[in-house]
């Protein structure tokens, strides 16, 4: 199963990536983790690693020869490890080493960064995310996880064009209700029959609540709520590894209902 992350900026998106990807590697599945954000340097550190992954974009060239490398493999002049990424099937075992960290059946690969002003659109940043997950082969009892960038442009590049489920990101704002609304619009118009949401942030059960009819009025189905955790909060506010008190609990059901989803 391919699941994709979504939500407005600052709802806690790879919050939410960490907690499933930790509940999911205690289950026994094999979990990969893809950093679609070009923005958010900070995954590594809060799934538990010393250092990121080099960016796939780097072994092909960088942003200018990603697009005339897929679309036109055999007229790029590419170094071997780079020719996995046209590959039709790429299989986890296929990514070069450095562009993959792991432990204990945890992986984390990196599309890209935009590291400096001026670098222009991320649009390639889009064309690869969407490619290597259309061709990426989770194999048995493999989990991927899409920690997706801010918004819903990646749905206009159709990154989600593979992926099973969507899962929204909740905070409690008026913002990040309405964007819950488009994201479920677009996510049902690229055909995803899997959407649903899960709330972060959550300070009472009667804010939990109100977010739900919210959500339901704009025909979201809620199936989780992670409230505010204090050992959250300061291992957030700290920069390293994710630790997790009541919400590793309250993840528990969250993954419960997207692995008994039918994929889309």
């Amino acid at each position: 199963m391919k699941i994709s992350v979504c939500g407005k900026g600052g709802s806690g998106k790879s919050t939410i990536v960490t907690l499933l990807a930790g509940e999911a590697q205690s289950r026994g599945y094999k979990v990969l983790v893809v950093d679609s954000d070009e923005s958010n340097a900070g995954l590594f550190r809060i799934l538990g690693f010393s250092q990121p992954p080099v960016p796939l974009m780097e072994i092909v060239g960088g942003k200018k020869k990603i697009i005339s490398t897929l679309r036109d493999p055999a007229s790029s002049e590419l170094a071997p490890k780079a020719m996995v990424l046209t590959q039709d099937r790429i299989a986890i075992e296929d990514i070069p080493w450095e562009n993959m960290v792991e432990r204990d059946n945890l992986r984390l690969v990196s599309i890209g960064k935009i590291l400096q002003a001026l670098e222009g659109c991320a649009c390639p940043f889009g064309v690869l995310s969407r490619e290597f997950l259309k061709r990426l082969d989770e194999g048995d009892n493999g989990l991927v996880i899409v920690d997706m960038e801010a918004g819903v442009e990646h749905f206009g590049r159709g990154v989600e064009e593979s992926v099973d489920s969507v899962l929204i990101v909740v905070e409690p704002s008026f913002e990040s209700l309405e964007l819950a609304g488009r994201i479920n619009s677009l996510a049902n118009g690229t055909g995803i029959k899997n959407v649903s949401a899960i709330l972060n942030k959550v300070p009472s059960d009667d804010i939990a609540s109100r977010l739900e009819g919210e959500l339901v009025k704009r025909s979201i189905r809620v199936i989780g709520c992670i409230h505010h955790d204090s050992e959250l909060f300061d291992s957030s506010l700290e920069g390293g590894t994710l630790r997790a008190g009541g919400a590793a609990e309250e993840i528990r059901g969250v993954l419960d209902s997207m692995l008994s989803k039918p994929n889309g």
